[in-house]
């Protein structure tokens, strides 16, 4: 877990410095014009990847908490396993939606 917010913020800071790099090397309005698009790139880039990591974190609660109560209880395996499908398939789509306009953010 450690070694993925490590990898995140150095992601962070590594397209940070490009994107001021991109709006160094532009003149007068081009450079604002860079500068607002690496900030749109990042801002949706954060986002999608904040959504994408969510998803994860919330499927794997969703099935470590099934298995668990299946575990407690064996003849509950239908109705548990059709609940936990359910949820996490909501929460795929949400994460889904989140990733599809964190995207359209930086092609917008």
């Amino acid at each position: 877990m450690k070694n993925t917010f490590a990898l995140m913020a150095l992601s962070f800071v590594v397209l940070t410095v490009l994107g001021s790099d991109a709006a160094l090397a532009a003149d007068g309005a081009e450079g604002a014009a860079a500068a607002s698009s690496g900030l749109k790139g990042l801002g949706g880039g954060i986002g999608a990847g904040l959504a994408a990591v969510g998803a994860g974190l919330g499927i794997g609660l969703i099935g470590s908490n099934a298995v668990q109560a299946i575990a407690r209880q064996p003849e509950m395996t239908g109705p548990i396993g059709t609940n936990m499908i359910i949820t996490a398939a909501l929460v795929e789509g949400v994460a889904l939606f989140a990733v599809v306009v964190g995207l359209l953010g930086i092609i917008g």
